[in-house]
């Protein structure tokens, strides 16, 4: 069965996915992140992606082993730096998946004629729903499951992330195949497999996201300190 066949087999209702996520949940909890990304891909077919910030690729290296051609969704918001654009445009190229590039409505310069100039330092909430919450949410249409690069460890706000859950805002399962891992497992991981990383983790970023509001954390910081410094925000809204 092709792509376009699959998804022309009628949908699950959002009650049936959300018992599907709630029973896989728990029956996977313990599981490897190859078997949880597996039995994602074996579940949803060519309604099933990896997303991406391209701040490694350790989860879209990871769906390439079990699901190969596997679609791995990346947002370019127009505020990237040109290392994350470059650990794209390499994943493309030497992994077996089938990078997508969502963009938002909007050009930078037509949001700043519309909103105004660098709207992120005035109103990042709006900014990140106008070029990250809105473009995903149209983006994953398609999908009736998603995956993610979710770590218990990387902040309080994901202490609790489930290795499969409900996305209840968007109607669909929602896959954290790593949610387990901690720092020293990624790190683990890219050494032994030699995958992908943003060159800006080796340069004091921990999380890298927008360059206008990302900087580079101080010794001792959690791993998100360096996204929104100064503000009480922690998340673009993509999770949360």
């Amino acid at each position: 069965m092709t792509a376009t066949d699959e998804r022309s087999v009628p949908r699950p209702t959002a009650e049936e996915l959300r018992r599907l996520a709630e029973e896989a949940g728990r029956e996977l909890e313990d599981a490897p992140a190859t078997e949880i990304l597996r039995w994602a891909g074996e579940t949803f077919g060519a309604r099933f992606c990896v997303t991406s910030s391209m701040e490694d690729a350790v989860v879209a290296h990871l769906a390439s082993r079990v699901i190969p051609g596997v679609d791995v969704v990346f947002l370019d918001t127009g505020y990237h730096f040109p290392e994350t654009l470059g650990t794209r445009d390499a994943v493309a190229a030497v992994m077996d998946v089938n990078v997508i590039t969502l963009t938002p409505r909007q050009t930078v310069a037509e949001q700043d004629a519309e909103y105004g100039p660098r709207l992120h330092e005035r109103d990042p909430d709006l900014c990140c729903a106008l070029r990250k919450v809105k473009p995903l949410e149209e983006g994953l249409r398609a999908y009736d499951a998603w995956a993610t690069g979710l770590r218990r460890d990387e902040s309080p706000t994901r202490a609790n992330t489930p290795v499969v859950g409900w996305d209840a805002r968007r109607g669909k399962v929602k896959v954290s195949p790593i949610a387990r891992w901690t720092q020293r497992d990624v790190d683990a991981y890219v050494a032994e497999h030699g995958v992908l990383t943003n060159p800006l983790l080796m340069d004091g970023y921990a999380s890298v996201g927008c360059a206008p509001c990302t900087r580079r954390v101080r010794e001792g910081e959690d791993a998100r300190a360096g996204r929104w410094a100064g503000r009480g925000k922690t998340e673009c809204g993509l999770h949360g």
